[in-house]
């Protein structure tokens, strides 16, 4: 599998990366076939693994763990912190309190003596960023985190932490994870410019676009349409009525070009050179077995262009499908 050197750290991380947070009681509960998972991920070349410490409540982080034993220096790990833990407000954010806290509990669950890259999960408008900033330093500082990056950060939010960074003397956030698909194309016109003006890489998450790209005859019918409703799924809401279209002409384009819809979708995101690595999240084994097979498909200029006749570039279909900021404390 092709690497690239995420952010200008040296890091060489892997086209696809493996995100886990469908291992655990989110979505896999059996951690037996979960590291299974793992371990086949890495024997494909996957070297970058991708977890945060919501996930299932700390579950994945262990799950993680534990598929790693004996594999460590091998893999780069990446967590995140700040998403809510329950109705303490001061159990999330990007507060000194909680990061010091948070990731003592990430190494523990994780089973190391370090991060390779520490990302905020959201935004944090209750704290300054300078404050996040200064606390993540002195982690990196005592060799505790190698790299610190953002997640769901919008453009003037990237902009706003890497002047704090410059202006303090601080680490900077090396990376952004961005939801990226056919169907979620709106960081094409902000987010992805402006992370590479800053040199930052790039991790995507849903390529498959919360299973609309996952090739199934209706992803609507699906386990996730009880836990995210009408926001994603419902097709009385005329914007996933749209994706419904969209989806049939790509599944058309798909077999046009020779391929599932899964190689489509994944293979579109990698192709944009902002992108570093693009995480898949599979639950089950012939997911993963499925999403590895199109590690090596590239697209020709004609299918991207006609991409973008069915989803032009810049054009989110359903805003609401991207969580930007975690629920009110």
């Amino acid at each position: 599998m092709k690497r690239r050197i995420l952010g200008g750290t040296g890091i060489s991380v892997s086209e696809f990366a493996l995100g886990t947070m469908m291992f655990g009681a989110m979505g896999n509960p059996d951690h037996d076939e979960s590291i299974r998972m793992i371990h086949a991920a890495l024997d494909a070349g996957v070297n970058l693994v991708d977890t945060a410490d919501v996930y299932s409540q700390g579950e994945s982080e262990e799950i993680v763990g534990r598929a790693l034993k004996g594999r460590r220096d091998d893999v780069v790990v990446a967590t995140k912190f700040g998403w809510p833990w329950g109705a303490d407000p001061d159990r999330r954010g990007g507060s000194r309190r909680w990061i010091t806290r948070a990731v003592e509990d990430s190494l523990r669950r994780l089973g190391t003596d370090h991060i390779d890259l520490y990302q905020m999960h959201r935004p944090d408008p209750d704290t300054d960023v300078e404050e996040t900033l200064s606390t993540l330093s002195d982690l990196v500082r005592a060799g505790k985190v190698r790299a610190i990056g953002a997640s769901v950060f919008p453009a003037e939010w990237i902009v706003e932490a890497q002047w704090a960074a410059e202006r303090r003397g601080h680490q900077r956030f090396r990376t952004e994870q961005s939801p990226y698909s056919i169907l979620l194309r709106g960081v094409e016109s902000g987010v992805l410019p402006t992370a590479r003006r800053h040199g930052m890489g790039v991790l995507t998450f849903g390529p498959l676009s919360s299973g609309w790209l996952s090739g199934r005859a209706d992803p609507t019918a699906d386990s996730r349409r009880a836990a995210l409703g009408a926001r994603m799924f419902d097709l009385a809401v005329p914007a996933n009525r749209a994706k419904q279209a969209a989806v049939e002409r790509l599944t058309s384009l798909a077999g046009e070009a020779g391929m599932p819809l899964t190689h489509l979708a994944t293979a579109f995101v990698r192709a944009n050179p902002a992108v570093t690595s693009v995480i898949i999240g599979p639950r089950r084994p012939e997911h993963l077995t499925d999403l590895l097979a199109g590690a090596h498909v590239e697209l020709s200029e004609d299918v991207l262009a006609r991409i973008d006749e069915i989803v032009p570039p810049g054009t989110d279909l359903n805003q609401d499908d991207v969580y930007r900021l975690p629920p009110p404390s």
